[in-house]
C-alpha cells in the first residue's frame, strides 16, 4: 500500500504519469505531454510498481497496455487525481484572468449553424482569448490534436475516453417547414399525415425506408416508415433546404431555433416529440483546465440555460 505521507513530487506524480501512459498508449506520448524524458517516465512507472508490488503495465517494444490490476488501479487513481486537481485549482486560480489561445472542436452542423453567434459574444466578453474552431464530424482525440474543448452531441452514452465530460443541455429533435410551404398543403393533424408530404431527412433515414419514432405528451408512440424526397448528409444543408421551401424536415431544435424565432420555420406536429440527444463539453480535465477553458465551458452552459422558456433549444 502506498504511504499517503509520501511527498507530493514522488508517488503522486508517478501515479499521474502512469495514468497518462494508460490514456495515450505509449511512454513516449506521455513523456511529451508531461514535459519529461521517456527514461524519466519509465523510472516513475518502475518505482510505482515496486511500491505497489504488482505489475501495472505489459510492455512491448512499440506500446504498453495496462494489466488487469493496472486498469483497475488507473480507474480509481484517475478519480482521486481529478478530485485533488479540482480542489487545488479552486484554491489557486480563483483570480486568474482568462487569456490565451483556445482550440475548440465541434460537429460541422453546430459549427456552421449555432457556434458563430456564441463565439462572437464570447470574444466580446473575453477579448484576451483568441480562438481556433476545428469543425468535423470525426471525434478527434483531445491530447493528440492539442484541443482544449470538444462539443459533442449523442443520443446515447459517450465512449470511455479518459477525459472529463460535462453535460451542457438536452438537444431535442423536431419536424420543421417554412410557413409558405405549409400554406400550400392541408394542415397536418397526425404523424401518419407525413406519408403524403415531401420530406427532407438525414441520409440515415434516406438510405432505404427507415423508421421515425414520435411520442406525444400522453406517451403514445407512433413509428413511421418514411420515404423521403431528399436525403441530406448534414443538418446545416438540411436547414437551408427547409428555408428554401423543400418540404418538411428533421432538425435538432438547437439548429432550428433562430429560424423559428424569426418566423422563417414552423414546428410541425408540435405535440409530438422525437428521441432526444445530449450535448457534452469534453475537456482534458475539469477544474484543472486553464481559465480560458473553464470560461468558455461556463459561457456555453449559460448561453444554453438562458434560452427562452417557450422555445426548445
Amino acid at each position: 500500500m502506498v504511504d499517503v505521507t509520501e511527498t507530493m513530487g514522488g508517488p503522486l506524480e508517478d501515479v499521474r504519469a502512469f495514468c497518462m501512459v494508460v490514456e495515450l498508449g505509449t511512454i513516449s506520448a506521455a513523456a511529451r505531454v508531461l514535459g519529461e524524458t521517456k527514461g524519466g517516465v519509465s523510472r516513475r512507472l518502475s518505482r510505482l510498481e515496486r511500491l505497489l508490488g504488482v505489475a501495472l503495465l505489459a510492455r512491448t517494444p512499440r506500446s504498453v497496455t495496462p494489466t488487469e490490476e493496472g486498469s483497475a488501479f488507473c480507474a480509481k487513481a484517475r478519480e482521486g487525481l481529478l478530485l485533488l486537481d479540482e480542489a487545488s485549482e479552486l484554491a489557486r486560480d480563483s483570480h486568474v484572468t482568462p487569456r490565451g489561445h483556445l482550440r475548440v472542436t465541434a460537429p460541422v452542423d453546430l459549427g456552421s449553424e449555432w457556434l458563430p453567434e456564441l463565439v462572437v459574444r464570447f470574444q466580446q466578453q473575453y477579448p484576451a482569448i483568441s480562438m481556433e474552431l476545428l469543425l468535423t464530424d470525426n471525434a478527434l482525440d483531445l491530447a493528440a490534436n492539442q484541443i482544449d474543448l470538444a462539443l459533442r452531441a449523442t443520443g446515447g452514452d459517450l465512449p470511455a475516453m479518459g477525459y472529463v465530460a460535462s453535460r451542457m443541455a438536452t438537444v431535442g429533435m423536431g419536424l420543421y417547414a417554412s410557413p409558405d410551404w405549409l400554406a400550400s398543403w392541408p394542415a397536418l393533424s397526425m404523424p401518419e399525415d407525413l406519408h403524403a408530404r415531401r420530406l427532407v431527412l438525414p441520409l440515415a433515414y434516406s438510405q432505404g425506408h427507415r423508421k421515425l419514432q414520435l411520442t406525444d405528451a400522453g406517451g403514445r408512440v407512433e413509428q413511421l416508415v418514411l420515404a423521403p424526397a431528399i436525403g441530406v448528409s448534414d443538418f446545416a444543408s438540411l436547414h437551408r433546404l427547409l428555408l428554401a421551401g423543400a418540404g418538411i424536415g428533421l432538425l435538432p431544435d438547437l439548429i432550428a431555433r433562430p429560424s423559428l424565432q424569426r418566423g422563417q420555420l414552423v414546428r410541425v406536429l408540435a405535440d409530438w416529440h422525437l428521441p432526444e440527444a445530449s450535448l457534452y463539453a469534453i475537456t482534458l480535465s475539469g477544474l484543472r483546465a486553464p481559465a480560458k477553458v473553464r470560461s468558455f465551458k461556463a459561457f456555453v452552459k449559460a448561453y444554453l440555460d438562458a434560452r427562452e422558456p417557450n422555445v426548445p433549444i
